[in-house]
């Protein structure tokens, strides 16, 4: 028996001895072509794929000045309106830049977005975070009353007490201020909003939210908004930056773990990034806390696993994002401008969503390059991304799963990176 089951790699091999050098050349390209064929339908079939929101989830709860919750309320959706429009301009030719230099790729103008309302747009995804979410909203409030003021109305603002703003200091930014001055708006765009996204919460995390918004007077500027069955962080954070109305947009997690007044360095580092047509990205990043008490004191397998997510990350992502030193940080803006060549792209619902959203930075359209008399000079592909470093600390209650979670996101960021390489996702409306 054993003889015989030796004979057969020998067997094999005279065989193949035998056969022409042609017909081996093309068993080889059958066989290569039939492996990505194979991992083509297997990643079809295993990719996330996001589910349409639910009706009730495009409404938001908010308490009144009576104190009384209201009664759901339609939420503003900027991709709904991008989504019909790109749509439309999918049938008529691109817009033609006449002053590019020949061999550079024309743009797409494929971003346009509806104005902002208010200055920055905060969205907190929160899964069973009634423990957590107080001391962050009670954070988040004070730096933004103070820095942009409360909206006194819609459309309008009202400048806190000590007048402050944070300021523009980049051309585009303030050509669009010249803008709203010529159509007679006032000044600099203020005030905020916080987009609570309750990701299917068992507890009081609503219940929290709306006493804080109470007892605050957050009338219409704190909103609630429910989805009906737990999507991850990663869905939540998608669904609350469909409907932002601000000039920024963030993200930040509901423990308080990133300081939240160091959003004006997320600003700042947008600022100096941003391209000609507005489009910036600024992370907060805790790499400069590698080697510190904050980082040292975790778990040797903690810091081991992160430590390896990091180097399958620089393996499997392309340039611009693997040379990222923390991608995972919960603290991340965005220009309004950079949001519909991300969000309405993204596939990803769990752990890795931030990779993704790098990534799609990354491979974003070419823009126009102004010159300082603002005529076109060339173009610029990718939305660049900032790494911003900001104060962090350790808060109890995580519910990560250290090892599970840590395999289900190499896993999740092959099939990721596969699936966008492969052309199982695209940028595509459908």
């Amino acid at each position: 028996m054993a003889g015989a089951l030796l004979s057969i790699p020998e067997a094999i091999l005279n065989l193949a001895l035998q056969t022409p050098a042609y017909m081996l050349l093309l068993i080889f390209i059958f066989l290569i072509g039939l492996g990505l064929v194979t991992i083509f339908i297997t990643l079809h079939l295993i990719a996330p794929k996001p589910r349409d929101p639910y009706p009730s989830e495009k409404t938001y709860i908010t308490t009144q000045p009576d104190g009384n919750v209201s009664l759901p309320r339609q939420l503003p959706c900027w991709y709904d309106r991008w989504r019909a429009t790109s749509r439309l301009q999918e049938t008529s030719s691109s817009s033609s830049y006449s002053t590019i230099p020949p061999g550079f790729p024309v743009p797409q103008d494929d971003g346009l977005i509806e104005p902002a309302e208010v200055a920055i747009s905060v969205v907190i995804p929160a899964y069973n975070e009634a423990d957590r979410i107080l001391p962050t909203l009670k954070e988040m409030v004070e730096y933004l009353d103070e820095k942009f003021g409360r909206p006194a109305s819609a459309g309008q603002s009202r400048p806190s007490s000590s007048g402050a703003t944070v300021k523009h200091h980049r051309l585009v930014f303030n050509k669009n201020k010249k803008e709203r001055g010529d159509k007679g708006e006032s000044g600099p765009l203020g005030g905020y909003e916080i987009l609570v996204v309750n990701d299917g919460s068992k507890d009081s995390t609503v219940q929290v939210a709306l006493e804080f918004s109470k007892q605050t007077g957050l009338h219409d500027i704190l909103r609630v908004v429910t989805l009906e069955k737990n999507r991850g962080k990663g869905g939540g954070v998608t669904h609350g930056m469909r409907h932002v109305r601000g000039e920024y947009a963030i993200f930040a997690d509901a423990d308080g773990a990133s300081r939240f007044s160091d959003l004006g360095k997320l600003i700042e580092g947008c600022e100096d990034v941003v391209d000609g047509s507005n489009r910036g990205v600024a992370i907060g990043s805790r790499a400069h806390l590698v080697g510190s008490e904050v980082v040292v004191k975790r778990s040797a397998i903690r810091n081991f696993l992160m430590r390896s997510f990091h180097f399958i990350l620089m393996i499997l992502t392309p340039p611009a994002t693997s040379r990222i030193r923390d991608t995972q940080c919960g603290f991340k803006l965005f220009s309004r401008a950079a949001l519909p060549h991300i969000i309405p792209y993204m596939h990803s619902e769990g752990w890795i969503f931030d990779i993704e959203m790098l990534m799609l930075a990354e491979s974003a359209p070419a823009t126009p390059v102004l010159a300082s008399d603002g005529s076109i000079i060339g173009t610029s592909c990718g939305i660049k991304v900032a790494e911003v470093p900001i104060q962090w600390h350790e808060v109890d209650g995580s519910k990560m799963n250290l090892v599970m979670d840590s395999i289900r996101m190499a896993i999740g960021l092959a099939v990721l990176r596969a699936s966008w390489m492969m052309g199982v996702y695209r940028r595509r409306l459908s």
